[in-house]
C-alpha cells in the first residue's frame, strides 16, 4: 500500500523496434519534471521507466538485423538509456521486460488471474496490426477501411490457437471505477471516448504460437505470453521487491493516446481480476509532431533527442515542451517557436534578471531585510497547477514572477540608488525562482543555486531567508541562438 508522502510515477516502455526520438522523450520529459517536483514537495519518489523488448514486431526487426533477438534489444534498450541521459532524467529504475524479475512478476499475477478462473482456451481469428501489436474488432477495422491509422499498413487476418482473459467480464466493474474515481482517466476528454468503446467490450487473446519471442505461457509449453498483456505488468515488476511495495499502487501512468485503451481499460481489469489495487491516474497526451510534421521514418525527421541535445542544449528542450505544449493535448516540436522561446524568455527574461542582479550584488552587496516581493509569488497557484497536470501553467506563473522582478530591477534603478536592501530581496527571489525551476531546467537551476550558496533540496527553502554573503556576478546563463 501507498503511504501518503511517497509519490509513484511510470511512463510508457518503449518498443525497442526503432530508435528514441523527440515524441519518446516528451512524456519521459514531463515525468521527470513531475518526480523532481514531488521531490522538493518532500515526498519519496519513484520514477519508472524503460523498454518493451518482446513480441512480434520485435522478433521481425531483429531478423532483418540479422542477429538474435537478446541481441538486438540489448543494442537498443542502451540507445534510450543514452538518449535519457542527455536529457538529464533521473529515474529511479529503468526496466525491461528481458529482466528476470519481470518475468517472474508476470509469471505470478497471470497464476492468479488463471485460479481466478478468468483464463480459458480457444481460438481467435481477427484482425491483427504487427506494428501495434493489437487486435482490431469487425467494426473497428470497417471504420479504419482495414488499415492501420498509426502505421498506414494493412490489417493482416490471424487465426490460431489461444488462450484468453475474460476481459468482457470487468466491463460493468471498470464502468463502476471510472464513476467513482474522477481522475483515474485524464484529460477528461478521453475519457468519453473509452466509455463508447468499452460498451462493445470481448475478451483478450493473451496468448501465441507463431513465434517464440517472448515469455512462455505457465500453463501451455507451445503458447508464449501476448506482449500487451505482458508488457503492462512493468509497472507492478518495477516496485513488488519487499523494500519497494509501498509505493504501488501507482499514483500517475503516463501514456500516449495510442496506448490510452490498453492501460485504461485491459490493465485495471487485469489488476481487477488479480486482486490487486488499481492505479491512481492514467493520464492521456496527445501526439507530438516535428515541426508540423508526424515523426516517421518515411518522411526522414526521426531526429534523435541526442542531436537536439547537441544543437540547443538540454534546458531549453526540457523548457520548450513543457512551456509550449499543454500536457494532454496535440504538439509540435517547432524549432523555430524553441528559438523564439530560448531567446525571449530563457535569455532575455530569466537570464537577464540573474545577470543584472548577481552584476549588482557583486558591485554593491546586499542587506539583510523581509522580501516583500514573495507576496507576489502565486506559489498555491503553481501547486494547484502541478496537482491538476497543467505543467505549462505552471510555468507561465513563475515567468509571471520573473516578469515581476525584472520590474522591479527597473522602478528601484538600484544602479542608482545602490540599495543593498532592494538587492537582498531580489536575490532572494532569485533563489526561489531557482528552486521553482528545478524541476523544468534543472542543470540551470542548481548553477543559480551554487551562485548564491545553497544546495536546491526542497519548496520549504523559499521560507528560509538568504544568508548574506557576497554574490559574483553571473556567466551567461543561455546565449542567444
Amino acid at each position: 500500500m501507498s503511504t501518503k508522502n511517497t509519490f509513484y510515477i511510470t511512463t510508457a516502455i518503449d518498443y525497442v523496434n526503432a530508435e528514441p526520438h523527440i515524441g519518446h522523450a516528451y512524456q519521459k520529459i514531463i515525468a521527470d519534471i513531475l518526480a523532481r517536483w514531488h521531490k522538493i514537495l518532500g515526498q519519496e519518489v519513484f520514477f519508472l521507466t524503460g523498454t518493451d523488448e518482446h513480441g512480434q514486431k520485435v522478433d521481425r526487426a531483429a531478423k532483418k538485423s540479422g542477429i538474435k533477438p537478446q541481441q538486438f534489444v540489448d543494442k537498443m534498450s542502451k540507445k534510450f538509456k543514452d538518449a535519457w541521459k542527455d536529457l538529464n532524467l533521473k529515474y529511479d529504475r529503468f526496466i525491461r521486460t528481458t529482466d528476470k524479475d519481470h518475468e517472474q512478476v508476470v509469471k505470478e499475477v497471470t497464476e492468479r488471474i488463471y485460479k481466478k478462473g478468468d483464463i480459458y482456451k480457444g481460438t481467435y481469428e481477427g484482425l491483427y496490426c504487427v506494428g501495434c501489436e493489437a487486435f482490431f474488432t469487425e467494426t473497428e477495422a470497417q471504420a479504419i477501411n482495414y488499415i492501420c491509422p498509426i502505421h498506414n499498413k494493412k490489417l493482416e487476418k490471424v487465426k490460431e490457437e489461444t488462450y484468453f482473459f475474460k476481459l468482457s467480464k470487468y466491463k460493468n466493474k471498470l464502468l463502476e471505477h471510472y464513476k467513482k474515481n474522477k481522475k483515474f482517466i485524464l484529460p477528461e476528454s478521453r475519457k468519453q471516448e473509452i466509455i463508447n468503446r468499452i460498451l462493445e467490450l470481448h475478451d483478450l487473446s493473451i496468448t501465441r504460437t507463431t513465434f517464440k519471442w517472448g515469455i512462455p505461457f505457465p500453463y501451455d509449453k507451445k503458447h508464449i505470453i501476448y506482449v500487451w498483456y505482458e508488457a503492462l505488468i512493468n509497472y507492478l515488476s518495477g516496485v513488488w521487491s519487499p523494500k519497494l511495495k509501498k509505493f504501488w499502487p501507482a499514483d500517475a501512468h503516463l501514456l500516449g493516446t495510442d496506448n490510452g485503451w490498453f492501460h485504461s481499460v485491459i490493465w485495471p481489469a487485469m489488476l481487477l481480476s488479480a486482486g490487486i489495487e488499481l492505479p491512481k491516474t492514467v493520464f492521456i497526451h496527445g501526439f507530438l509532431t516535428f515541426n508540423g510534421q508526424k515523426i516517421s521514418k518515411s518522411l526522414g525527421n526521426v531526429i534523435s533527442p541526442n542531436t537536439l541535445v547537441k544543437k540547443y542544449g538540454t534546458d531549453p528542450i526540457r523548457y520548450f515542451l513543457a512551456r509550449q505544449i499543454p500536457f494532454g493535448e496535440e504538439g509540435d516540436f517547432s524549432e523555430k517557436a524553441l528559438i523564439e522561446r530560448h531567446n525571449n524568455e530563457l535569455a532575455n527574461k530569466l537570464g537577464n534578471l540573474i545577470s543584472r542582479v548577481t552584476t549588482l550584488t557583486e558591485k554593491y552587496g546586499i542587506e539583510k531585510t523581509e522580501n516583500k516581493l514573495l507576496k507576489k509569488l502565486k506559489l498555491e497557484k503553481i501547486k494547484k497547477k502541478f496537482e491538476n497536470y497543467e505543467i505549462d501553467k505552471a510555468l507561465t506563473l513563475i515567468f509571471e514572477f520573473i516578469d515581476f522582478c525584472n520590474e522591479y530591477v527597473q522602478k528601484n534603478k538600484v544602479w542608482e540608488t545602490k540599495d543593498k536592501k532592494i538587492l537582498y530581496e531580489l536575490a532572494d527571489s532569485i533563489k526561489t525562482i531557482s528552486i521553482l525551476l528545478w524541476p523544468f531546467i534543472p542543470e540551470t537551476s542548481e548553477k543559480i543555486a551554487k551562485q548564491l550558496n545553497f544546495e536546491i533540496k526542497s519548496l520549504k527553502q523559499i521560507d528560509e531567508p538568504l544568508k548574506i554573503q557576497k554574490i559574483k556576478k553571473s556567466p551567461i546563463l543561455f546565449k542567444k541562438i
